[in-house]
Formats: C-alpha cells, structure tokens, sequence
C-alpha cells in the first residue's frame, strides 16, 4: 500500500485456528477471541470514534443453531460500549448454561464446545470496526459490520471496510435492472448486493448441476 494512512476507518479480521478448549486451558476464560479483538478496536481507537460494530461466525454448527452474531454501538464510548455489552450477554448465557454442559466442563466453567455452539460471540471468526463518518448522519445502520444473511449457509456474507465507491449510482441502476430492490444507496450496501448477486448466482448454478446429477 503506496498511500499514508489518514482520517479513515479502522477494521480487524480474527481466525481462531485452535480448539475451544485451549484457549481456555491457556488463557482461562471463555471469550479469548472477543477480548483478543477488543484490545485490537482499542488500539484502532483513533482511526474512528463515531461508531463501532463487531460480528461472529461459528462454524460446522448443526441446522437449528444461530451462527452468526453481530452487533454495534454509537454511544459516546462506542468501543467500550459494545464490547462491555457483548461480553455481558455472553456471561449471562454461561450463567444458564445446562446440567450436561456443566459437568462435562473444566473446573467451573462450562464444556467449552457447548459454549462456542450456544454462547454469542464465541466463534472462531470475527470481525470488528470503528466508524469514522464521512457525512453528516450517523446511525446503527451506517456502522460496520453489515450482514446479508440467508438461511443457505454459502449465500451469507458479513463486510466491514474503509472505502468510498465513485459509480455508486451506476451500481444501483444495475441492481434495479437485475429485478433487486436495495434497502439504501450507500456505497456499502451497493457493495455488499453486488458481491451478493454473483454469490447467490453461482450456489443457483451449483444447484442446478448438482441436483441434475443426482
């Protein structure tokens, strides 16, 4: 990258590639992911103080079990505000974690993969960002992570970025002609629907191949 860093946004990506269970036997707690990327918003405090937003995927989960988590906050802290509150939820949820779960966990705490299928957060992947606004509104829906979520575990798609897009106009005409209705025309949604388009595309292609095949 040729350019200094400026005023932008300041965004972390975080793969957890070890088992749930030594993280906790190394760190002793529950949320090494969440805190890991917590100190990594905190050091990115000055790239944007607008807003923040961090999302969570647990993989290989059985259907009938949510995997993704996201959330955000604009409050005057916006990185302390939402980390405090994620991590609260998360500690609200081992408080009511099951008989079985308990007892098949490490001293007090519960089975660690019980925790990373039931307790939000807790995945092996995150990603987090802190807003610095470039215009004069500034709400929930304008902050980082954004979703576009499916009950198709291949069509879902979270994106976080530090972009401006120039043809965003053209890009909501040629999703308006594809027959889509965009929710906004920022440029992060324009983004998110067009990478989303081809992605819902190719699983249809791969349908199709595949069921004809049997």
């Amino acid at each position: 990258m040729g350019d200094d860093i400026g005023h932008e946004c300041g965004f972390a990506f975080l793969r957890l590639l070890k088992p749930p269970q030594y993280y906790l036997e190394k760190y002793g707690t529950q949320f090494f992911g969440l805190n890991r990327m917590y100190m990594l918003m905190e050091k990115q405090r000055n790239r944007g103080q607008d807003g923040a937003g961090v999302a969570s995927v647990t993989l290989d989960v059985p259907p009938g079990s949510k995997y993704i988590h996201c959330e955000k906050s604009i409050a005057a802290d916006p990185i302390k505000d939402l980390f405090g509150r994620v991590q609260q939820q998360g500690m609200e949820r081992l408080k009511h974690a099951p008989k079985a779960a308990k007892e098949t966990g490490m001293g007090d705490q519960p089975d660690p993969h019980w925790v990373r299928e039931h307790v939000p957060f807790c995945g092996e992947a995150l990603l987090a960002h802190v807003r610095y606004g470039t215009d004069s509104e500034n709400s929930l829906d304008r902050c980082h992570p954004v979703t576009r979520e499916s009950n198709w575990m291949t069509r879902n798609l979270i994106l976080a970025g530090n972009f401006n897009i120039t043809n965003n106009e053209d890009l909501f005409s040629s999703l308006v002609q594809l027959g889509q209705h965009p929710r906004q025309l920022s440029d992060t949604i324009m983004l998110l629907e067009k990478v989303g388009h081809f992605v819902d595309k190719e699983n249809n292609d791969l349908f199709v191949k595949y069921s004809a095949s049997g």
